[in-house]
């Protein structure tokens, strides 16, 4: 029999030990990026022996603290579950498998490859080669979903970006003369504010400075602050802006075309960052420029908050993985759209989108759209 909580189980199957790993596994959400969330559960006779899961960025993983869980429970010829393969390098931390190969269990059972080309398929490879019955693809896709930012990463190199706005239900993100606080209701926006503590960057154009003066930090839940990103071609932040503050909590880059030296300086003295990007004749940002050295810098993911002029520019050079629209029930009537003009004549030449998700907040609808599949 094994004991979870206070419910007593039968011998479970594996799909059912590992859909336990990854609720341990969501539990380090937001904290370990730029490393995956991973899940471990140890079972010996139907019993868990010990849990555990990676809770923070250089610290101990999964499956050490799982062992560490078992505390003088020998789990010798045990059965490990573990929602990503355990990592056959050293990192921030030793290798993970050579913990479960000194602990002499019996049998591994792993969710998901590791896309990470340092292990992709070595620590499998390992256990088996140290005689550890091991099992590959049990809720993989499941597995595979819950770490997608940790993939695309790994695989391109560069974050996963998400755009998200919060609207009127006739499609306005300001009135007509910028006003927008608050479109959304207050479980909206500690929703927005979860978000933020669960990506690495957050991004906002010049417009969205100095029209809002946002602070972008995690403020209405418990949480991480993101680095805060400001896209600003030719350096019009005014020196007092919020998103200037608080340095020593949460960074703040400023992107810019601007390569004068002097301008810069009165940033650098206060410790902020910025980064020159080439501009286009346009006067626009490279933003794919910015994308690649963003992944170079191990950001593995951004949300990009605003305005109008930035989201679109996200959406017309289609940068974007996942779009999150918060819609309230309110009727502004003429004002500012999130998405201007993408220069679509046609209804056969739309960006096509698919509903991921569809849940409630408060008043307000958030709908979770993905780009449709080619």
């Amino acid at each position: 029999m094994a004991w979870i909580g206070r419910a007593r189980c039968t011998f479970m199957t594996d799909e059912q030990y590992m859909r336990m790993a990854l609720r341990f596994a969501r539990r380090g959400a937001g904290w370990t990026s730029p490393n995956p969330m991973v899940g471990a559960v140890i079972v010996g006779n139907g019993e868990v022996l010990g849990t555990g899961y990676h809770k923070r960025f250089g610290e101990a993983h999964a499956e050490v603290n799982a062992i560490n869980a078992a505390g003088g429970s020998s789990v010798e010829g045990a059965t490990i579950y573990v929602t990503l393969e355990p990592c056959s390098h050293y990192g921030k931390t030793p290798p993970c498998v050579d913990r479960i190969i000194e602990a002499k269990m019996s049998r591994a059972v792993i969710g998901s490859v590791d896309p990470n080309p340092l292990v992709a398929g070595q620590g499998i490879e390992k256990l088996r080669d140290h005689g550890i019955e091991t099992t590959v693809g049990v809720l993989e896709q499941e597995c595979a979903d819950l770490n997608e930012t940790f993939f695309t990463y790994m695989k391109t190199g560069l974050p996963f970006v998400t755009l998200k706005y919060a609207q009127t239900i006739d499609g306005r993100i300001a009135s007509s003369t910028g006003h927008s606080q608050w479109i959304s209701s207050p479980p909206s926006l500690r929703f927005a504010h979860r978000l933020r503590a669960r990506h690495d960057a957050v991004l906002v154009g010049i417009g969205t400075v100095r029209a809002d003066d946002p602070d972008l930090r995690v403020r209405l839940v418990r949480g991480r602050n993101p680095l805060r990103i400001v896209v600003d071609p030719s350096l019009r932040i005014p020196e007092d802006a919020g998103i200037l503050d608080n340095q020593d909590t949460a960074g703040t880059l400023i992107v810019t075309g601007q390569e004068s030296a002097e301008r810069l300086a009165p940033f650098h003295e206060r410790g902020i960052e910025t980064l020159v990007v080439a501009k286009d004749k346009t006067g626009t940002l490279d933003l794919p420029a910015l994308l690649r050295e963003l992944g170079r810098r191990q950001i593995s993911s951004v949300l990009v908050e605003g305005g109008a002029g930035i989201i679109t520019s996200f959406v017309k050079q289609d940068l974007f993985d996942r779009l999150i629209i918060i819609n309230a029930p309110k009727v502004l009537g003429k004002g500012i759209e999130a998405v201007g003009d993408l220069t679509i004549t046609s209804m056969d030449n739309t960006i096509s989108l698919r509903y991921e998700r569809v849940f409630r907040r408060g008043d307000d609808v958030i709908m979770y759209l993905r780009k449709e599949e080619v």
